[in-house]
């Protein structure tokens, strides 16, 4: 299984995820954009983490959401205590094969497929300090825009 897409010229595309990540991925974009949820994949943190899913709620909340596609993946990647100063929610997310009793119960934790996610599990609700809401809303917006120009400058098109 390609991990890497060296040929990729789609700038929205980072190509470092498995297929099955991606997967997992699209059912949680598909889940939180019928919530009204905004998102952005692969966003960089002010610690130099990279969280996996960062929405943005109708109501402004920060929300985390870390894949993890086996039990092996999730052994071996203990950096997601990391991401819980940057969000208002952290969740899990994955897919039917990975059992759910391995997620600690002090995150929300999601159960995805390609065509969509349901919440198993909410959660907990861990309010982020205003400065802290200020520095994530301006870094999602500011990468937001970022990658939508670098999508608008991959079309080639000069708009003439």
């Amino acid at each position: 299984m390609t991990l890497l897409n060296m040929n990729s010229n789609n700038p929205l595309i980072d190509g470092r995820q498995s297929a099955r990540a991606m997967m997992v991925r699209r059912g949680v974009q598909i889940l939180f954009n019928d919530l009204r949820h905004a998102l952005l994949p692969e966003l960089t943190l002010a610690n130099g983490r990279r969280a996996d899913l960062v929405s943005v709620t109708a109501k402004g909340e920060i929300w985390i959401v870390e894949i993890k596609t086996s039990i092996e993946d999730f052994r071996v990647d203990r950096k997601w205590p990391d991401y819980r100063t940057y969000c208002d929610r952290l969740f899990f997310a994955t897919h039917k094969d990975v059992p759910l009793e391995i997620f600690p119960q002090d995150c929300g934790l999601l159960l995805a497929d390609g065509y969509g996610a349901h919440v198993v599990r909410e959660a907990p609700e861990n309010r982020l300090a205003p400065p802290a809401r200020k520095a994530m809303t301006l870094s999602f917006a500011r990468v937001a825009a970022q990658r939508l120009l670098a999508a608008e400058w991959a079309t080639g098109k000069t708009f003439e």
